[in-house]
């Protein structure tokens, strides 16, 4: 199997930090542009979970980016690695309900070979989910770390 990437950013750009996903994942998508690399893929999944079981399939790898809500220090960045992710979460019975982390549980279990074992989350911790549409400056910062480690990685 051709080693190929999917990053793909979750959240909801109208929480504040809670979009910090989307945001990255949006600034990989223009720099993928400018420095084209036909074995990675970056995606913006917004709070569709059941997009990143679809859109992880036949990739190798998969990076995930997602804010966090643990109340710990804003900005705060967490590089979880896959093994961390093996238990099945609850699942829920609704769309709305299943998230990333049902995603790859999923994705598993349906595709097998053909779904990515080497699978890595950044969560990045939220100052505000509140409405707005800007970053808080620490979750700003913690956007800028997870991007340019992941464009080291490339």
């Amino acid at each position: 199997m051709l080693n190929m990437l999917a990053i793909i950013g979750c959240g909801n750009l109208n929480r504040s930090d809670d979009g910090v996903g989307v945001i990255v994942a949006q600034r990989l998508q223009q720099y993928l542009i400018q420095n084209p690399n036909s074995n990675v893929r970056a995606y913006d999944c917004g709070t569709g979970g059941i997009e990143v079981m679809f859109l992880a399939r036949g990739c190798t790898q998969l990076i995930i980016i997602d804010a966090s809500s643990i109340k710990d220090q804003p900005g705060a960045v967490y590089k979880v690695p896959g093994e961390e992710l093996a238990a099945v979460p609850n699942r829920g019975y609704s769309l709305h309900d299943f998230r990333w982390d049902n995603a790859i549980a999923s994705g598993r279990q349906i595709f097998q070979d053909s779904f990515p074992q080497d699978v890595t989350v950044y969560l990045i911790e939220a100052a505000s989910l509140n409405f707005g549409w800007e970053l808080s400056p620490a979750v700003q910062r913690a956007a800028d770390f997870v991007f340019e480690e992941i464009v080291k990685s490339l």
